[in-house]
């Protein structure tokens, strides 16, 4: 099994905690903080994995990645629109154990050919989807995380996003037979994290929301306590 993979599903903590330079508005997350910072506080705060966005839309570079494996032994996400090998290649080089592949960006038949392409270079494809028609032409979903993303691609996900498309989508991403169903971006709300995993995600990426708390690990022990009570209230 893949590594990310491996943590994510075993982890304590089932939190993708993600360092990314800004919003996809412009507006600055990380100040004067350093990549190496920020994943010191994640690691402080039980990180399984680290997702490191390295997409232009979202101010990031390669640099990111190459500092996040210096700073850690996390497996990392590289997060980024992936659309040839040339780019994989380069992930596997940089350090990266599993890359994003964006359903919404590429035709078909290139998605399909890129979540083998991707797991024959070692890395794990993590496969971001929108609604039923995306997932239903993820290849080999038995090898692959499926993520939700709740916010909408064509608008550079400048929107709010909507947790509502995970909840509906989330009995058909299980259904893939997936090891991993994960609900991606717009999650700020430690209280609505804790109902996606008690929900039956197995995995949430929370970026913004954690780059803007006051606290990392303030934002993770109270996304604890309503998950137990969540759990105990379910008992």
């Amino acid at each position: 099994m893949n590594r990310f993979l491996e943590s994510l599903v075993n982890a304590d903590v089932p939190l993708i905690m993600e360092v990314k330079r800004r919003t996809a508005e412009g507006a600055d997350l990380l100040g004067d903080r350093t990549v190496s910072a920020m994943i010191e506080q994640y690691v402080a705060a039980g990180a399984p994995c680290i997702s490191v966005v390295t997409g232009r839309w979202f101010g990031g570079d390669d640099e990111m990645l190459r500092e996040a494996a210096a700073t850690t032994d996390l497996p990392l996400l590289k997060k980024d629109f992936i659309i040839r090998e040339a780019q994989i290649e380069q992930a596997t080089r940089m350090g990266a154990d599993a890359v994003l592949l964006t359903a919404k960006i590429l035709p078909t038949a290139s998605f399909k050919k890129l979540i083998p392409t991707i797991l024959r270079h070692g890395l794990l494809p993590f496969v971001e989807i929108t609604d039923h028609e995306e997932l239903e032409s993820v290849v080999q979903p038995q090898d692959c995380i499926i993520a939700v993303n709740n916010k909408d691609i064509k608008t550079q996900e400048r929107d709010r996003g909507d947790i509502d498309v995970s909840r509906s989508l989330l009995e058909a991403v299980i259904a893939t037979g997936t090891p991993c169903p994960v609900s991606a971006s717009a999650i700020t709300d430690p209280r609505t994290a804790a109902e996606l995993v008690s929900s039956g995600f197995k995995g949430l990426l929370v970026g913004t929301g954690l780059l803007k708390a006051p606290s990392v690990q303030d934002w993770v022990s109270e996304f604890e306590r309503h998950r137990a009570a969540t759990a105990e209230a379910g008992a």
